[in-house]
């Protein structure tokens, strides 16, 4: 601990952590800091005015980064005959039906997103407690069952992430690698940004957008000026 307590000491020298920076500077001065072995990830966190314990402020969505994030998601589709072959060709990953099922009930989740055609559902929620608490159960609201598989998994590839917010009202996301260019990142925070606010859930009071920050995945954290961000 005392290790990564002197690199945060270190990441923050000379930033003024009250200041609420613009987009263009933010990402400038992470940029700039970065001094890992790895590429980092670029993470945004957005604090709503939002009580998700209810169901008309519960935030989630689906975002497609013009940029992607430039990880490698690995994506497994439930489909069968015509579907699943159109699925491979998209570039699936795994492809298959109740074989696929007791793979997963056998402790086997090689994947980051799972997408099902709506004719797979019945096998695929069987798999509710165990694909539910990952995060990896498909949803017709998140576009994750269609039928429209092939399209699905290229948005998976080409940079889909998905958001939900947590029970303190926070979204996060890594959202590209720090090593891409300036004018990317600032992009991909926008898309980013619009879709939280396309998503505002018609409970929500008061302000709702109350606070942002960016950070890479070792350095320090930088607070948003909102008002500057699109």
């Amino acid at each position: 601990m005392a290790k990564v307590g002197k690199r945060l000491k270190k990441a923050y020298e000379g930033l003024d952590r009250e200041k609420f920076y613009a987009l263009t500077e933010a990402v400038s001065t992470i940029k700039g800091r970065s001094a890992t072995k790895f590429d980092e990830t670029l993470e945004i966190a957005m604090n709503l005015g939002v009580d998700p314990r209810h169901a008309d402020q519960m935030v989630r969505g689906m975002v497609q980064l013009p940029h992607g994030t430039g990880k490698t998601v690995r994506v497994a589709v439930f489909a069968k005959g015509p579907k699943a072959d159109e699925a491979k060709a998209a570039g699936a990953d795994i492809v298959g039906a109740e074989d696929l099922m007791a793979e997963i009930q056998n402790g086997k989740i090689d994947f980051d997103r799972c997408i099902a055609a709506p004719d797979m559902m019945g096998v695929v929620g069987r798999l509710g407690k165990v694909l539910g608490p990952r995060g990896l159960m498909p949803n017709p609201k998140l576009g994750t069952v269609t039928p429209d598989v092939a399209g699905a998994v290229k948005a998976a590839k080409s940079g889909s992430i998905e958001f939900r917010c947590e029970k303190t009202g926070i979204v996060h996301a890594g959202i590209g690698r720090v090593s891409f260019d300036e004018a990317k990142l600032i992009e991909n925070v926008q898309a980013f940004v619009d879709a939280i606010t396309r998503a505002k859930p018609t409970g929500a009071k008061g302000t709702y957008i109350k606070k942002v920050s960016l950070s890479s995945t070792m350095g320090p954290g930088l607070k948003l000026d909102v008002t500057q961000i699109g």
